[in-house]
């Protein structure tokens, strides 16, 4: 793996508050908050040439960006981020001068007639992340991040299955493919891209592709490979990601090919309903969804709240139909489409309902939970 060239010499440098605090914003993300590693709980600040470039890593993933500075002495230090975060937003003139002389140990900050020392810790001891000296390929951030939104809530959270955690993000040709599931719910989508992407077939964790929807708005992103991480390129700012290793579940053989019961609901309407009842349902108590001729009732109960009930019209002309949800998993499936009406379909109350839409390649799978009674 090539690494970043190191800087020993001392450091000097003179930038406006506002971009540092910017900058700062991006990087910050990635500190790690566990105390394990002191100096990963810092932010690396290397100045030369082109300005002033700012690091941050957990070991899983890394944000980098570049401030304009003008920069009088090229060297390297990492400063606590926390600290020089909170502290950045505070300076009361634009104007910033930040200063390191390795023989003292301490960096110097200065705005105004403000002036602080802060404790560092060893650039040496910061790690070597991964070259973005790639060839990058291009893809369309709307695209890209679009279907981030849609797919990556699906992902667990769960540190004991890490291939769940992350979202299979696949490029078939001008396709670009993305599933995510918790074991609980499984979401898909599949978006036509302007231009054939990458070559890439990866499980990268959910956690950095919600992080690459923060710095990057418009335009393209980069995007490379490089040995076990992926790399996304976007304006002045760099994200890079292990790859999780592991099998992702056969999505394909998840979803059901027949369903006994199919109606077109108003998702803004629908989304409403489910929202309020929500707020009465705690989080193990299911929201119930009565079916019947020409109706859709929502209901939740819970011992603490009390209950809620609501109706709705609904184009359902089969026999009554009972159905339970996790409130949120319902909520977040509706949120992730953007027609006007939303596809739901729907076998039994034991068997999982999908969300789909008629414009787009889109699936949300939902496994139902066993009503009482």
């Amino acid at each position: 793996m090539e690494t970043d060239t190191r800087l020993t010499t001392d450091l000097a440098l003179t930038c406006a508050r506002d971009a540092l605090v910017s900058g700062l914003a991006v990087v910050s993300r990635a500190v790690s908050t566990r105390g394990s590693v002191q100096v990963l709980s810092g932010i690396e600040l290397r100045a030369d040439a082109d300005g002033l470039h700012l690091a941050a890593t957990d070991m899983e993933l890394s944000l980098r960006t570049t401030v304009p500075a003008d920069v009088t002495g090229e060297g390297a230090v990492v400063v606590p981020g926390r600290v020089l975060t909170d502290l950045a937003r505070l300076l009361p003139v634009d104007e910033v001068e930040i200063a390191f002389a390795e023989q003292d140990g301490m960096v110097t900050i200065r705005s105004g007639s403000y002036s602080s020392r802060l404790n560092v810790y060893a650039a040496e001891d910061f790690p070597k992340l991964p070259s973005t000296d790639l060839a990058l390929q291009d893809v369309e951030a709307e695209s890209l991040l679009r279907t981030i939104e849609q797919v990556s809530r699906a992902a667990s959270r769960d540190e004991s299955r890490p291939v769940l955690t992350g979202v299979l993000v696949r490029f078939e040709g001008t396709k670009l493919v993305m599933a995510a599931t918790d074991s609980y719910r499984l979401s898909v989508k599949e978006t036509e891209l302007s231009a054939p992407g990458p070559e890439l077939e990866a499980i990268i964790p959910a956690r950095a592709l919600a992080e690459l929807g923060r710095i990057a708005t418009e335009g393209t992103i980069g995007l490379a490979v490089s040995e076990n991480h992926v790399v996304f390129g976007t304006g002045r700012s760099w994200l890079t990601t292990r790859r999780i290793d592991g099998q992702f579940p056969n999505y394909k053989q998840l979803l059901p090919e027949t369903f006994e019961a199919e109606l077109s609901l108003p998702r803004v309407e629908f989304l409403g309903v489910v929202r309020r009842a929500a707020v009465v349902a705690q989080r193990n108590t299911p929201l119930r969804l009565r079916f019947a001729d020409g109706e859709l009732t929502v209901a939740a109960q819970s011992q603490d709240y009390g209950e809620t009930s609501e109706a709705m019209p609904a184009a359902y002309s089969g026999e009554p139909l009972e159905i339970g949800f996790n409130a949120d998993f319902l909520r977040e499936g509706l949120e992730s489409i953007a027609t006007e009406t939303v596809e739901l379909r729907l076998i039994n109350p034991l068997r999982p309902g999908l969300l789909t839409a008629q414009d787009e390649a889109f699936w949300y799978l939902i496994m139902p939970i066993r009503l009482a009674g």
